[in-house]
């Protein structure tokens, strides 16, 4: 048996146990996450850091017309000093952001799920003001999007559960 041949058997046998267990990719043609891409209405941003998260939710769960789910969030951030030095100069942040989420029906507004996330991203401060300002927004916007990723992964996780009614 060549090597290439004994590779293609070892995938083929290393994925038989998820094809008995009745394993389904997630947005495959039959699975439960396919109930969100292009379906799911996200609530309308309100400041900056909600911007950028909408903007990534409809990245990842595209934009619909009809929705089917809507999608409401609660965002709460903090910034936390860090780097002190002795002349009381702070020279690095942690901002910390969580978000609540719940996900409703659009025909009832029954919700079908709901949860919460948290993460936090830092910068420095120890620049000038405009490249201070600009990590800082960096920060921001890096936070929404990770915060967005864990959304949709608590989402894809949970389909099974609540997608088809």
């Amino acid at each position: 048996m060549s090597s290439s041949d004994r590779r293609a058997f070892l995938t083929l046998l290393a994925a038989a146990p998820l094809a008995a267990c009745g394993f389904v990719p997630a947005y495959g043609p039959a699975g439960p996450a396919r109930a969100l891409l292009g379906k799911v209405a996200i609530d309308d941003p309100h400041d900056k850091t909600a911007f950028e998260l909408v903007g990534r939710l409809e990245e990842r769960l595209g934009r619909t017309s009809t929705p089917v789910w809507l999608l409401g969030f609660a965002i709460s951030t903090e910034s936390v000093g860090l780097g002190i030095t002795s002349s009381n100069t702070i020279t690095r942040y942690n901002i910390v952001g969580d978000v609540s989420y719940s996900l409703r029906r659009a025909d009832t507004g029954a919700t079908v799920t709901t949860g919460y996330v948290q993460n936090f991203t830092s910068y420095s401060a120890s620049g000038t003001v405009v490249s201070t300002a600009s990590s800082e927004r960096d920060a921001y916007a890096r936070l929404m999007r990770i915060l967005a990723d864990q959304i949709v992964t608590d989402l894809v996780a949970t389909s099974a559960n609540w997608a088809n009614p």
